[in-house]
């Protein structure tokens, strides 16, 4: 691995996203527009109702934003056989994940903090514990989604395949995250089977935030959603295939 390599690849990403204005807007608007979204969808109704489904959108819209992002991105790469070319010069598997990984995370940090602004500053989304720490973690949800979008984009063959791997990624960890019914009260199975989904983490730690704002135990949670997304990198860079079929 090499740094300068790695930073070189993500300064490429980055300059392209620049001159994509669609992808650039569709990056940091849609997570604001659709927090938003739900602030109107529940100003009517009686209780607090965006303080309890706002943090865990919070965490699940960088999260979804980011894995279509970067999954059909590289697929792009790969079938236009930029990637095979990238792959043909002294440059290792890791040091092409890294600087996705990293030009993705930059961009990743400024949509959170976009939407940590909106709901918090706009919208008056009641956080008890610090706001920075609410972006540290949509930025880890980013992060993660960056991540498994890079893995599963190693295992399609076209865009709209990489495209399908959503419902079979990120649909069961938005149905298993304790959004809609607490994991401790799901069937024994189900409630096993959340305990391995990295979304289950990141929303607990956005849950928790806006509740008791216990800050041990949301660094606790943001450490094993950091832990998944380099599992998910170093899965990506052992799963990456140097020619394209």
């Amino acid at each position: 691995m090499n740094a300068r390599v790695t930073l070189a690849v993500a300064g490429r990403v980055l300059t392209q996203v620049r001159r994509d204005h669609r992808t650039l807007a569709m990056l940091m608007v849609v997570p604001c527009l659709l927090i938003t979204l739900l602030w109107w969808m529940f100003a009517d109704l009686p209780g607090d109702l965006f303080d309890r489904f706002g943090p865990g959108l919070l965490a699940m819209f960088p999260f979804i934003v980011m894995f279509l992002v970067t999954s059909v991105t590289t697929l792009r790469e790969r079938s236009s056989g930029t990637l095979e070319r990238l792959l043909t010069m002294p440059l290792g598997k890791l040091d092409f994940l890294l600087g996705y990984a990293i030009a993705f995370g930059l961009l990743a940090a400024v949509q959170s903090t976009l939407a940590v602004a909106v709901s918090v500053g706009l919208l008056g989304l009641d956080v008890a514990g610090p706001v920075w720490l609410l972006g540290v973690v949509a930025v880890a949800d980013a992060v993660l989604g960056t991540a498994l979008g890079l893995l599963v984009s190693a295992f399609a063959t076209t865009e709209f395949q990489a495209v399908q791997f959503m419902p079979a990624f990120v649909l069961p960890q938005i149905l298993l995250c304790g959004l809609f019914v607490p994991r401790e009260a799901m069937p024994a199975v189900l409630e096993a089977i959340s305990d391995v989904l990295p979304m289950s983490y990141a929303v607990d730690a956005m849950q928790e935030l806006v509740g008791a704002a216990d800050t041990g135990e949301v660094w606790r949670d943001v450490m094993v959603v950091a832990g998944f997304a380099l599992g998910a990198l170093a899965l990506g860079a052992a799963t990456l295939r140097r020619r394209t079929p």
